[in-house]
């Protein structure tokens, strides 16, 4: 037995050789695919391109990629972050990078909000390039962060936001003039807040009214005897509006975007509808008092 077992032919060890690490280049410069192509490849990587966010995103659907190379500017400012997110989506494992040349470095910023792994500012040389790409693999791509709906965003941010508004406020030399504390100038908000966060929280059926809210008519008639204009609500509502969603811009690296866009729709249909609730009351009180209605 152990002699014919020392009599099997010797086999040599059979060399496995990893498959190679796939990335998708998403360009609308023709040229730049071409060269980045050459260089990836030479360096031992399968290389998929795409010249637009349209066929860079058909490739995420369709097939699985190790690594994203996607130019920031295809043709507008800010079309690699729609590839970014897709792949983040699709195929969480894969890293991202975003390539922007030195202009555009602000709005590369926010890819790192949208979770890409890296921005790379061009031109890079192929080595620095190749260096990064293994460095990132080796790493792994960012976790993605959990998403937070609107609705807590707004009730983790109320402060924040009314004291945004309120530096708005002092900065309109109009509004100002009518002389408040800050308290007083923004004593509706907090009920306003809350009614946002409750509609956001059981949304109405498409084409229903806004609900009836008595904050807002005793906001106007407050504003009224404060000696407010017309004009002077309606600027207060614009730039509360602008507050919110500044706010939520400093929670885009959390938002759930699935459902931001009808979300927004419901802030500012909320706010514009205790504003015309608020300017109702206004307007029945400048009938009552008998003095002059301004715009």
């Amino acid at each position: 037995m152990s002699r014919a077992y020392a009599q099997l032919p010797q086999t040599e060890p059979v060399e496995i050789t990893p498959p190679k690490r796939r990335i998708l280049l998403v360009d609308d410069s023709e040229e730049m695919l071409e060269i980045l192509s050459l260089v990836l490849e030479h360096k031992g990587f399968e290389v998929a391109s795409a010249a637009s966010v349209n066929d860079g995103l058909k490739l995420i659907a369709a097939e699985r990629f190790d690594v994203l190379l996607s130019d920031l500017h295809m043709p507008d400012p800010g079309d690699g972050l729609t590839v970014v997110s897709a792949m983040r989506h699709s195929n969480p494992q894969a890293v991202t990078f975003i390539l922007s040349g030195y202009p555009q470095m602000e709005n590369a910023a926010k890819a790192i909000l949208m979770q890409a792994d890296e921005v790379l500012a061009k031109p890079i040389t192929p080595d620095l390039l190749v260096k990064a790409i293994n460095d990132r693999l080796s790493l792994g791509a960012h976790p993605i962060q959990e998403k937070t709906d609107v609705s807590t965003i707004l009730e983790n941010e109320t402060a924040a936001i009314i004291s945004n508004w309120l530096q708005r406020v002092d900065a309109e030399p109009e509004i100002i003039r009518v002389r408040l504390t800050d308290a007083e100038r923004s004593a509706h908000l907090p009920e306003l807040f809350d009614d946002l966060v409750a509609r956001l929280r059981h949304p109405l059926a498409l084409g229903t009214r806004a609900r009836r809210s008595l904050a807002s008519e005793k906001h106007g008639l407050l504003r009224r005897e404060q000696g407010y204009t017309a004009a002077m609500m309606v600027e207060e509502s614009r730039m509360l509006q602008v507050s919110i969603f500044e706010g939520l811009q400093r929670n885009l690296q959390s938002v759930n975007f699935s459902s931001l866009l009808s979300e927004v729709m419901v802030i500012a249909d909320e706010v514009d509808s205790q504003l015309a609730q608020a300017m109702t009351s206004y307007i029945s009180e400048a009938k009552a008092d008998s003095r002059p209605l301004e715009a």
